[in-house]
Formats: C-alpha cells, sequence, structure tokens
C-alpha cells in the first residue's frame, strides 16, 4: 500500500493551528498539541500545506520511483493544461526539455479533458438529470464521497481528464505504456495510487528538481504559441470546463464554484433539492487549476497565469480521441468515514469542561479552526481536538490563574512601567504601604509612596535582589526584588514585610544582652566572695603560722 500523499511532521510543529483554521473539512488532529492529518477525512486539497508557517506538511516524493521507470519502461507523460502557469513556457519547449529526463514522450492531458467534457454533453443531451456536477477536480470528488454522499448521485459518473488521457494513450500506444502525470495537484498522486491505468504522478516541483539535476533552465517565453485544435488548454481556469463545452442542452444552465467552502454551500442546496436543471463546474481551488498547491506562485500571479492559459488555448477541440465517451464511465464509490454525532448530554459536559456552559460564552470565535464552539466540542469527544485550544479559555484561565497568585500572595507585588507609573498591584502590597485599596494606586507615581533609587537602579541593570531597607515612613523592614523586563518595558516588584521578623530578631538580641550583663554581674560578685575568702584566709593562715612558731619556739627552751 502507498504511503500517503500528504503528511504532517509533527515534531517541530508550534501549535498555531493554521492548518485547522484553513481545512474546509477539518482533516486535523491535535494529539499533544501536534497537529495531524486524518487520512480518511482529508481530500487533499492542500491547503494546509499551503499556509502551514513553519512548511511541515510534506507532500509525498516519487522522484525515485519516476527515475527507476524512466530507465526500465517507456514512459508517456500526461501535462496537465496548468504547466503554462508553472512554467511561461510554450508546451513544445517544455516537451523538448521532459524528453532530455528520459521520457518516451510527453502530452497534454488536456486531450482526456476533451473527452471528459464531451462525455458531459451526451449525458446532457440524453437529459436523464437534473443536476449534473463535474468530475474533473479530484478533491470535490473526495469531498463528495467522504462527507457529503447524498450528493453522489448528481455527480458526474465520467472519468477525470487524466484518467481518460491515461486510457487514451494505452489505447494508442499499447498497453505497455507506463503512464505519469504530472501537474500541480496534491490529490491526483492519490487519484493515479488507485487507477490501474495510471502508473504515476508527481507535481511540478518534482520536475523541477529533475530539471536541476539535468541542468535544465527555462527562458521565459512572451506568448505560447496558438495551436488552433487546443480548445481544452481551457480547463484549468474557472468556467474553463464550461467554456469547452457545446452546451447543446438548453434546457439547463451552466455555472462554476471554485473552492471547497463555496462548493459545499453549493453540494447543501443540492441535496437540499433547491438547484434544478443545472451543470456545475467545481473545483477545489480559487481561479481552477491554475491557483493549485504546487504551482509556483513566486513567478506568477492568478491573474496573469489565467491570462496565459487563454492566450494559449484554440478553437477547436484537439484532434478526435481513440476513447470516447462510453469508455470513460467510472463509478464513485462512498468512502466508509463516519463520525457518530455524540449525545446531547456528552456534548454539554464538553462545554462545561471548556468554561462554556452558559451559551453567551460561547463566542463562535473561530480562533481554534472551528466554525462554532459545537463543532468543536464535538471534535473534542471525537478526538480530534482539545480544550486548549479555546483561545477565550486559556485566555481567561491563565487571567484566573493570575489573578489568583497576585490576590493571594502574601508577599506584596507591584508592577509599574518605564515611566514609574504603577500598573499593576497586589493587597498585600497596600497592607504593606498602609493604602485602602489597590485601585487609589493604579496609574500613580511611585514616588508618592517609595524612594524610586532601587526602580533607577534596577531599570539601568543593577541587580536588586532581596535587599533589606526600611521603610521609615510606614515603620516598618523589607526585603525588596525588583526585576527589569525588557521585552514588555515593565518593572516587577516584590516586597516580603519582614518587620515581624527583624523586631523579634531585636527582642532576642534584647534579651541575649540582658543575660550577658546579669552573667557578667554574677562573675564580679562570685569573684568579690572569692577574693574576700581569699583575702581571709591569707590573715587566718599568717596567724597560724606566727602562732606555730611561737609554740616552737617555746618547746625548743623547755628542751634545753
Amino acid at each position: 500500500m502507498a504511503a500517503p500523499c500528504l503528511e504532517s511532521r509533527t515534531k517541530d510543529c508550534q501549535n498555531c493551528y493554521k492548518c485547522i483554521r484553513h481545512c474546509p473539512v477539518k482533516a486535523i488532529s491535535f494529539a499533544s498539541n501536534k497537529a495531524s492529518i486524518i487520512h480518511e477525512d482529508c481530500i487533499l486539497c492542500g491547503r494546509c500545506y499551503i499556509v502551514c508557517p513553519q512548511e511541515l506538511k510534506v507532500v509525498r516524493n516519487d522522484e525515485e520511483k519516476i527515475k527507476t521507470m524512466l530507465k526500465e519502461h517507456d514512459v508517456v507523460a500526461s501535462v496537465a493544461p496548468s504547466f503554462i502557469a508553472n512554467y511561461g513556457v510554450s508546451f513544445e519547449t517544455l516537451r523538448k526539455a521532459m524528453l532530455e529526463l528520459g521520457f518516451k514522450d510527453v502530452e497534454e492531458t488536456a486531450i482526456g479533458a476533451t473527452i471528459t467534457k464531451r462525455a458531459y454533453d451526451d449525458l446532457l443531451n440524453k437529459g436523464e438529470v437534473d443536476v449534473l456536477i463535474s468530475s474533473c477536480c479530484h478533491s470535490i470528488n473526495l469531498l463528495i464521497q467522504k462527507h457529503y454522499k447524498e450528493a453522489l448521485p448528481y455527480l458526474a459518473k465520467v472519468d477525470t481528464p487524466m484518467l481518460a488521457h491515461a486510457k487514451d494513450i494505452k489505447k494508442r500506444l499499447g498497453a505497455d505504456k507506463k503512464v505519469v502525470f504530472v501537474g500541480p495537484c496534491i490529490a491526483k498522486i492519490d487519484e493515479a495510487d488507485h487507477e490501474k491505468e495510471l502508473d504515476g504522478a508527481i507535481t511540478f516541483l518534482e520536475l523541477d528538481h529533475l530539471f536541476e539535476e539535468k541542468g535544465i533552465v527555462f527562458k521565459e517565453e512572451n506568448e505560447e504559441p496558438i495551436k488552433e485544435h487546443s480548445k481544452a488548454r481551457l480547463f484549468p481556469i474557472t468556467g474553463g470546463v464550461i467554456q469547452t463545452m457545446n452546451r447543446d442542452a438548453k434546457q439547463y444552465n451552466y455555472v462554476f464554484v471554485d473552492g471547497v467552502e463555496e462548493v459545499k454551500r453549493v453540494l447543501e442546496d443540492v441535496i437540499a433539492h433547491k438547484i434544478h436543471h443545472t451543470f456545475i463546474e467545481v473545483n477545489a481551488c480559487h481561479g481552477g487549476c491554475v491557483n493549485g498547491p504546487i504551482i509556483n506562485a513566486k513567478t506568477h500571479n492568478l491573474a496573469t497565469s489565467s491570462l496565459r492559459v487563454l492566450r494559449s488555448a484554440g478553437t477547436l477541440d484537439f484532434e478526435e480521441p481513440i476513447i470516447k465517451s462510453e469508455d470513460v464511465k467510472h463509478e464513485y464509490a462512498p468512502y466508509a468515514v463516519n463520525h457518530a454525532r455524540p449525545s446531547e448530554k456528552e456534548i454539554e459536559e464538553t462545554f462545561k469542561k471548556m468554561d462554556k456552559k452558559d451559551p453567551k460564552n460561547r463566542l463562535n470565535c473561530g480562533s481554534c479552526g472551528y466554525d462554532s464552539c459545537l463543532e468543536k466540542a464535538i471534535a473534542i469527544i471525537q478526538g480530534k481536538a482539545v480544550i486548549e485550544m479555546c483561545l477565550p479559555f486559556l485566555m481567561a484561565k491563565a487571567q484566573s490563574f493570575s489573578d489568583k497568585i497576585v490576590a493571594n500572595s502574601p508577599n506584596g507585588l507591584m508592577v509599574i512601567d518605564e515611566n514609574f507609573k504603577i500598573q499593576l498591584i497586589n493587597h498585600a502590597m497596600c497592607m504593606i504601604l498602609g493604602v485602602h485599596s489597590p485601585r487609589d494606586l493604579i496609574q500613580k507615581d511611585v514616588s508618592l509612596i517609595l524612594d524610586t533609587t532601587p526602580f533607577s537602579e534596577a531599570l539601568g541593570g543593577e541587580r536588586v535582589y532581596e535587599r533589606k531597607l526600611y521603610l521609615t515612613a510606614y515603620n516598618k523592614y523589607v526585603n525588596l526584588t525588583v526585576t527589569y523586563d525588557e521585552k514588555y518595558h515593565i518593572l516587577i516588584v516584590l516586597m516580603r514585610d519582614i518587620t515581624k521578623v527583624e523586631n523579634e530578631h531585636a527582642k532576642r538580641l534584647e534579651i541575649v544582652q540582658k543575660s550577658v550583663d546579669i552573667t557578667d554581674e554574677v562573675i564580679k560578685k562570685n569573684m568579690r566572695a572569692v577574693q574576700e575568702i581569699a583575702s581571709l584566709l591569707g590573715e587566718s593562715a599568717a596567724e597560724t603560722k606566727v602562732a606555730l612558731n611561737s609554740l616552737k619556739e617555746t618547746l625548743e627552751e623547755k628542751d634545753d
């Protein structure tokens, strides 16, 4: 099984939701806040590929496959008529360049467009249908097959020009020939994957790479030489299909619609039986295929591209192809894409989690990418979206979180601008400064309540962190931290009241000092006592010595 034609690299996703906002069928899911393509829902219109600012949507590259095919087989290229918008050169110039790449032959897909438009005329001439929707655009075919199945009976049972041309090539040149489509469309890669007559499909981008490797550079040509039998070259511009048709069935109206959103509205009207007796030309891209997702927009704008197509188209059909209308019948089967609608209870529970239980909170702002809060809630239940994709919800959550931190912080908090005007102040700061309410200080100069020296120092780049200050005016000790935010040009002030701590510390010092003084006095008294005792002991010892000596002398005299 072939790899998906379009993938999303989730690793570098910045969670901007741009792809989901532009996806007409919301075929994007966000798991872990990373965008992924839901392939079963995707119609390969390429909108996400175009708008992703990180260029994370990647089209499958089949260059190596085509190179191998060119070496091993006779390959015929079918080139979309929008080539003139991408390269600005004649078909003959492009054909010669592609032959140098190794293609056996190069033909215009417009030949298949001739077959397709004749099949449309034949169906309308039979008068058996009320409404007929063109089937040229594979993205719109997928849209109907996946998301508007009730409109399938109205979709023309006719091959796309690409497939009709492939059948014609193989019938003319032999079934052994390989046919590769080249164009501006991502969806055609998917179509080629599912049709046996096609052996591959690449975009103009891949063809450009092949030219670069070969060193082929085009010089822009001012005018495309008009080939009289080339009317179907008009197919890639809005209304081009209708312009090529004979429109002999006068009982029908002929209208064209481009852009998936507009096509969706038309399909809804068709399903509701609001449109009758009408052929509807539809195209996923605004302006037609000349504005396809892989067109080189840097070189040509829509107006220039459309003019080039108009100038290159002849007035007659391509010479009679071998394939006839009856050979390009095609059944478009519905795809098994079923997303059961959640119950009302599930939806209400999700609204509650989104803080949108009250209908007035359902803003339908579209910031998440969904058209309504209801669609978003359903997508959440289906696992395609997450609650955090809601910008108002996130802002309210952040504001609530911030407010709670500011309001309940035991420390004083204040924000001032570079002109020292107070922008925010919490109640804790007001209590430190003896102010009744924060409203009394908002937009006031901070110099009215505090010395601005620390703020000037912080603004000048000096570190002010846990600086102990005594606020004489308030008889309080504080620890002050001031941080300058260069990005938002504000000073964030944190102030911690340490008066109680400082007072308790002073008391402890006083008690210690008193203890030291008492100890000193006790020591002094004890020393005096010791000294007195020592003095008394000294006198007693002297007297005892005298008495003993006297006794000794008396005893000695008696002995004599």
